[in-house]
C-alpha cells in the first residue's frame, strides 16, 4: 500500500484523473462485450461512440452503419444503460460517502448512517407490497417504485436533521444516533410490511429491490442520476476547504469561523439527494460509499478537492466490474443481486483496516 501511495502521490490530481477517466472508459466497453453473447471490444467501442455522438447532434459518418441488427440492440439497448447507470450509481454513492465520512468525522461512516437505505426500502416496501404501485402508476407510471422510494430516503434524512436538531446544535455523534434511531424504526415497518401484505412474487421482487440490481436500467432512467451526480460534484468541490476544516473538530472549525451546524445541515440535506437519486432506481447498494472513500483517502490523502474527483472515479470503476461479476458469475444467465457482491468486496477491506488500526484520518 506505502509503495502505491508513494507513486500516487508523485502523480498530479490532473494526471491521476485522466487515467482513471480512461481506465472507465475502457472498463464500461470490456463490461458492455462480456455477457451471455460475447462481443467484440471493437465492435462495442463502434456501436457506443458513433451512437453517443450521434445522440449528442454529431454525425462521425458511420451511425448508419452501426444502429441496426441484434447486435446493436444487445449492445445499446440492454446492456449499455446498465452498464451507465453502475458507473454513475457508483461514482453518485462514493461521493455521498466522502461527504458524509467527513461530516460526522469519521473515516468509516457511510451515507445509510442516515437511514436513508431504510427509508428507500420502506418507500419500495409500501410500493410493492402495500398496492401504492397501482396508485402510484396513474401519475407516475414505471417510474411509481422509484417516486416512491425517493420519497421514502429523502423523508428519513430530513427526520434524522430533525431528531439530530433538537435540544441544541446537530452534532456529528446526534447525527449518527439519530441515523440509527430511525434506521431500525423504517426497518421495523418495513419487515413488518413483508410480513403482512407480500405475497411469494413480491417477495421475489423486494429480495432484489433491497439487495440493489441494474437489470431495469434504461437511457430514459439515466437522465436524473447525471445531472444530481454533475451538481452534486460541482457544489462538493466548491466546499473543499470547509470539509477538510471538519475533519481537524469542531473546536478547530470553530475557530476558523466555520459554522459547522449549518454546514452539516446542508450537507446532509445534498447527501440525502445523492443516495436517494441513486438507490431509487436500482435499490439499496451497501458498502460503496463506505468502502471506496476509505481506499482512496489512504492513497491520496485528505484533501477533499482530489479526493471528491478521485473518488468518484474509482467508484464509477469499482461499481462497473461488480455489475459485471453479478450478471455473469452464475451460470445459466443468472444474476446475483449487487449487494451481495458490494458486501463480499466490502467486509475483508474492512477487517483488513481494523486489523491494521489505520482507520483514521491522520
Amino acid at each position: 500500500m506505502s509503495f502505491v501511495k508513494e507513486r500516487i502521490g508523485n502523480l498530479s490530481t490532473v494526471t491521476l484523473a485522466i487515467i482513471l477517466i480512461i481506465a472507465l472508459v475502457i472498463s464500461i466497453v470490456f463490461a458492455i462485450s462480456i455477457g451471455v453473447v460475447e462481443i467484440p471490444f471493437e465492435k462495442v467501442w463502434h456501436i457506443v461512440t458513433y451512437n453517443i455522438f450521434y445522440t449528442l447532434g454529431i454525425d462521425l459518418g458511420g451511425h448508419d452503419i452501426w444502429a441496426h441488427g441484434s447486435m446493436y440492440d444487445i449492445v445499446w439497448n440492454i446492456r449499455s444503460p446498465r452498464v451507465f447507470m453502475a458507473a454513475i450509481v457508483g461514482m453518485t454513492l462514493a461521493l455521498a460517502g466522502v461527504v458524509m465520512q467527513a461530516t460526522v468525522q469519521n473515516p468509516l461512516a457511510d451515507p445509510y448512517i442516515l437511514g436513508m437505505s431504510s427509508g428507500a426500502s420502506l418507500g419500495a416496501t409500501l410500493s410493492i407490497a402495500g398496492g401504492v404501485t397501482g396508485i402510484g402508476g396513474m401519475v407516475f407510471g414505471e417510474y411509481a417504485i422509484a417516486f416512491f422510494a425517493f420519497i421514502g430516503s429523502f423523508v428519513s434524512a430530513i427526520a434524522v436533521l430533525a431528531l439530530s436538531s433538537a435540544g441544541g446544535k446537530a452534532t456529528s455523534v446526534k447525527l449518527v444516533l439519530s441515523g440509527t434511531i430511525i434506521s431500525s424504526l423504517l426497518g421495523a415497518f418495513s419487515n413488518l410490511i413483508v410480513v403482512l401484505a407480500a405475497d411469494a412474487e413480491e417477495m421475489q421482487e423486494l429480495t432484489y429491490w433491497l439487495l440493489g440490481s441494474f437489470g431495469a436500467a434504461s437511457w430514459v432512467k439515466l437522465g436524473l442520476p447525471i445531472v444530481v451526480l454533475i451538481i452534486g460534484i460541482l457544489f462538493f468541490l466548491t466546499q473543499s476547504r470547509a470539509l477538510n476544516t471538519m475533519l481537524m473538530g469542531d473546536d478547530v472549525a470553530t475557530t476558523l469561523g466555520i459554522d459547522l451546524a449549518k454546514k452539516r445541515k446542508i450537507y446532509v440535506t445534498m447527501t440525502a439527494l445523492l443516495t436517494a437519486t441513486a438507490v431509487c432506481f436500482c435499490g439499496v447498494i451497501g458498502f460503496v460509499g463506505l468502502m471506496i472513500p476509505h481506499i482512496v483517502r489512504a492513497l491520496t490523502g485528505n484533501n477533499h478537492w482530489k479526493l471528491i474527483p478521485i473518488s468518484c472515479l474509482v467508484g464509477g470503476i469499482f461499481m462497473v466490474f461488480a455489475d459485471l461479476l453479478a450478471r455473469t458469475i452464475l451460470p445459466g444467465g443468472g444474476e446475483l443481486p449487487i449487494g451481495i457482491i458490494t458486501a463480499v468486496c466490502g467486509a475483508p477491506v474492512f477487517a483488513y483496516i481494523m486489523i491494521k488500526r489505520t482507520y483514521s484520518f491522520s
